[in-house]
């Protein structure tokens, strides 16, 4: 995994710009675990709205909700039986993506047209403390147009994103070699493995 090290109090000023751009409702990109994502404030209908328009996604296939602890995901979780908490305790943080149930917590615009919501917390050491500054999780999306491939540095987030980024906050990828898993966690089916 990225050394911790090297994240240290070059990225501090840049954090805080990050943090600020998503109080403000802004889209930012940031490096995860294997591609340099997308994200935004998970509650805020406009900032969804401009990163699915960045994107060029369909909302109906909805995006992911990323942490940098399980404790960031409590509202989302509530109600979830006991039992289904074990999958998620034993995976993360890591490239794990969980659909689980929507207990009504999540955004519409969150979830698309599913009843479930997608759930990570990353082992990224950025991503942490990019969620722990902002107070709570974000949204994660591939740093990509509809179809086409993710980017893999921040040079070409910014040569197809431009101006519609609020913020771009430098750093390392991960050590992962493709994107997250993402399992049903009702069922375990792998949807990508």
């Amino acid at each position: 995994m990225t050394d911790i090290s090297a994240l240290d109090a070059a990225h501090i000023p840049a954090l805080d710009t990050a943090v600020d751009a998503l109080v403000a409702g802004g889209v930012i990109a940031y490096p995860t675990e294997a591609v340099w994502g997308l994200g935004c404030d998970p509650d805020n209908d406009q900032a969804l709205t401009a990163l699915l328009r960045l994107k060029e996604r369909d909302p109906a296939k909805g995006l992911i909700l990323i942490a940098g602890e399980i404790g960031q995901l409590a509202p989302w979780l509530e109600g979830l039986p006991p039992a289904l908490h074990a999958p998620l305790v034993a995976s993360w943080p890591g490239p794990n993506t969980w659909l689980v149930p929507d207990n009504g917590r999540s955004n519409a615009l969150l979830r698309g047209a599913h009843r479930s919501v997608a759930l990570r917390v990353s082992d990224h050491p950025l991503v942490a403390r990019l969620c722990a500054a902002y107070g709570g999780p974000i949204i994660s999306t591939s740093a990509n147009r509809a179809g086409e491939p993710p980017a893999m540095t921040a040079a070409a987030v910014r040569e197809t994103f431009g101006d519609g980024l609020a913020a771009v906050l430098e750093g390392p990828l991960g050590d992962h070699p493709r994107p997250s898993t993402i399992r049903d966690l009702v069922s375990g089916q792998v949807l990508r493995d």
